[in-house]
Order: structure tokens, then sequence, then C-alpha cells
């Protein structure tokens, strides 16, 4: 008997579906409260460092170079007070066969599902992992689908979303497009239980994983270059997963290095809301994702998501979008480089970050992304226009999302807010208790410390409040 395709009776199989797409049980991992056993998980990659590194290797990703940004450094020296101005560099990311840090994460899904006899990958993003699942999974021979949320009602979609359709569809992928709104999680379950194809998430333990190379590979280029680790790695944050992956692998490596999470500045814009959907000018890197998905990582398309980046982040700051499209034009006129906005949301809060630091420390931010039309400055700020959005040059500070886009008028004018940590993990706290509705037991008391990297006297402060 054919099952009921209905969006409430495909929702209420959402675990089943899951399951069977996935091939992890993660109920094995629940403790039957608050608390689950997250590094067993991560273990259930079945991959070992070295391993995934092979992997990646064998399908052209990884060894991706580090570049020292001199003329933005250069820069950045000129707007700091005397002695100050750390050495900006990048990784160069967009070197990857899809254009993004993303090929390492969908190199370890696609791997994995043509391990385990699936003949085809699925995955829901209307980002650049639509283009490196489908790249993968070309070199894998398998079948690929992207579900992209592209469109408001009225058929407009964002030209920087559009782009990343266009590479999918060029790399092999079907690609289908949606409105935005519940839509999306309906449609990508529905693919799942009627192809059977393997679920290519973002936040599946495989995909995770396969970023730990990067942060590995980045301190031992920088050991070999300079003797040293850098002092700070700037982290583009959106669904958490860039910065966790990243953090891990310096973690293995033994790294004591600053990570700082950066997200364009997008507060009072709803994500899901059809009449904000298009106010936002680019879909990368922004508070939209960056804050929710850090507060309750548990919001993404598998029962218990592998990217959790309130464990690694040492701080996160925002800036605004007028401050990216600036460093991405200074990237290219200084620098020769023509990068798209993901990694230059990092590079403009390093570009902050930097002069705070003494001359002789170094400041990485950790990826680059390929460009193409819909991703350049001009389309994009064409579009925010057509959408009534203003655009000018003056000071960022006065840059209210939705409803304008300030250029900085001088680069000293690039500032990096800090974003409340403790306030964060404090959410964090109060949505697992509201979700679980348990009493914490003091296994889910210390599970909470490492979830919010902090200890057991601040979890028990926080629920003493509740």
């Amino acid at each position: 008997m054919a099952l009921a395709n209905d969006y409430n009776s495909v929702m209420s199989r959402k675990g089943e579906i899951m399951k069977k797409s996935v091939g992890i049980d993660y109920s094995s991992f629940e403790s039957g409260s608050i608390a689950f056993d997250y590094e067993k998980m991560m273990r259930e990659t079945g991959y070992t460092l070295e391993e995934m590194q092979k992997i990646q290797h064998s399908v052209h990703v990884g060894n991706t170079p580090i570049i020292e940004l001199r003329n933005i450094t250069a820069l950045a020296r000129k707007c700091a007070k005397p002695g100050y101005g750390a050495r900006i560099f990048i990784k160069d990311e967009a070197c990857n066969p899809s254009g993004s840090f993303k090929a390492r994460r969908a190199a370890n899904s696609v791997y994995h599902a043509k391990r385990l006899g699936f003949k085809g990958v699925v995955t829901a993003t209307s980002g650049n992992y639509g283009a490196a699942v489908a790249s993968q999974a070309a070199m894998a021979g398998l079948k690929c689908i992207v579900v992209q949320e592209c469109y408001d009602s009225k058929g407009v979609g964002q030209p920087e979303i559009i782009e990343k359709a266009r590479k999918c569809e060029a790399l092999g992928a079907e690609v289908v497009q949606l409105s935005v709104g519940p839509e999306l999680f309906y449609k990508f379950l529905l693919l799942l239980e009627e192809t059977g194809y393997f679920n290519a998430s973002l936040y599946t333990p495989f995909g995770i994983a396969g970023v730990e190379t990067l942060g590995y590979e980045l301190s031992m280029q920088f050991r070999e270059k300079f003797g040293k680790d850098p002092d700070v790695v700037v982290c583009t944050n959106a669904g958490g997963g860039n910065l966790t992956g990243t953090a891990r692998g310096l973690i293995k490596a033994g790294a004591a290095t600053k990570i700082v999470g950066a997200s364009v500045d997008l507060s009072g814009l709803h994500m899901a809301a059809d009449s904000q959907f298009n106010k936002k000018s680019f879909t990368t890197g922004h508070t939209g994702f960056g804050m929710p998905f850090s507060t309750w990582p548990d919001r993404s398309d598998v029962p218990r998501s592998a990217a959790r980046p309130l464990r690694y982040m040492d701080r996160y700051v925002t800036i605004t979008q007028g401050d990216v499209f600036y460093m991405t034009e200074a990237l290219a006129s200084l620098e020769g480089l023509e990068k798209g906005p993901a990694g230059n949301t990092s590079l403009a809060a390093a570009f902050a970050l930097a002069q705070e630091l003494p001359e002789d420390q170094m400041i990485v931010v950790q990826e680059t992304e390929y460009t193409g039309a819909g991703k350049h400055v001009q389309p994009q700020l064409t579009f925010a226009r057509s959408n009534g959005i203003e655009v000018y040059f003056g000071d960022p500070k006065d840059e209210v999302p939705g409803k304008n886009i300030v250029l900085p008028s001088h680069p000293s004018l690039i500032k990096a807010t800090d974003q409340d940590l403790d306030h964060m993990r404090r959410s964090l706290i109060r949505t697992a208790v509201n979700t679980y509705k348990v009493t914490p037991t003091e296994e889910d008391i210390a599970f909470l410390a490492e979830e919010t990297k902090t200890d057991v006297a601040f979890v028990k402060e926080v629920l003493a409040t509740l």
C-alpha cells in the first residue's frame, strides 16, 4: 500500500526516513535526557583523520594554498595605532574542484554513500554545498539531487542563489527549486523516501569530520612556513559546520589558536518570511543562520547535528553587508584576487580584528569561495536597489538590515561588533531544558558545560534562574 504523501504524514515519518537515508541510528548516542554522546557520534564516521585526507586527496580536494595579503595588511596598519596590525592571510579554498571548502564535506559524504551502496545523494541547500555534492557525485558516478530554497512567492530569486543553481546543474545535478517556507524540508524528506538516495546532509558526522582536514592542514602549513600556529583563525559562521570542523582539526593538530566566528549582521530580518527573504543582499554567513544554529544546533535536518559551534568559539563578531562588499572590492583591487562573499565575510572581520593585534601576530581567514555572475558586487547591489534598499557611502554603523546598505566611506570605519557569548550560552541551556522538559541530571549539566564551553558552575547558575 502506498504511503500518504501529505505534509503531516511525511513529517511524521521523518525519523524513519532519516535513519534509512543516513545509515546512523542516532538513538544509540542518547541518554534519555538532554545529554548525548557527541564524541561517540563523531567516531561513527568510521574514518581517521588520515583516512579522510586520503579520501579527499583522491578526488582533488584539499592541499589548498595559504596566501598572505600584504597589501590589505598594509591598509589595516594605516588604520591601526603604531605597532599594531597583524599579518592577514587567507586559506584559498576556492581552489577545490567545486570552488569552496564544502568540497571537503561533500567528498566524505559521497564516498560514504558509495561505500554503503547508495545509487545517489540528495542535499537541501541554497549554498555552495550543493555544487560540492554535485561535483563529488559526478566523480563517484552517483546521481545527485539538490533541493534549493530559491524564490519568494512572486517567483523572484536572488542572483547569488540562482548562480549556485547554475553551478549545480553545470556539475550534473538535478536542481529542485522551491519558494521560501516549510516546503523545503517536506520536499527533501519526500525525495529521500521516493529515491532511496543517501542524505548528504551538511550536519552529519561525515560532513563535519570532512572539515577537520582543513583546520589540521592549516596548522601544518603554518608550522612549515613560519614555525608556529596562527594566533587567530576567523571562520564565517552560518550553520556552524565550518567553524566546528576547522576548530576540531586545529585541536587534533595540537594548536592553541583562538577561534573567532564571524557573521553578517542581518538582525531584524526573518529568513523564513516571504516578505523579507529577498531583503538580504547575499545568502552567506549571516546571523539569520549563525545565531539560531549556534544557540540550538539540533534544528537541522538530522536528529543530532554534528555542527556545534559554541563548543569551540572563543569570540563571535558581526560585520555589515557594506563591510563585506567593500572588502570584496579591496581584495580584488589590492591583491588581484576575486572571491565570493563567504570568505570575504571573515575577511572584513579579520581586517578589523587585525588592528587590535601587534604586527608580529598572524590572523587567518580559513576559507575563500569561487565567484560567479550572481555573486559579484554589482548584481547584488542592483538587486538590493530593485527591492527598495538604499545604497550609499557613509558609516556602516548606520546600516539597518532590510532598509539600507552603507558602504564604508573610509576603511577605518570597518568595525567588528562583539556578540555576547554568555547570552548565547544561556539561550542554549534554556532551550535544552524547554525542549526536553526534564530536570537536568548531573550528566546533563556536564554535557551542557561542554556544549557552551563553560563549566558546571556556569550551567548551574543559569539553571537556577529558570
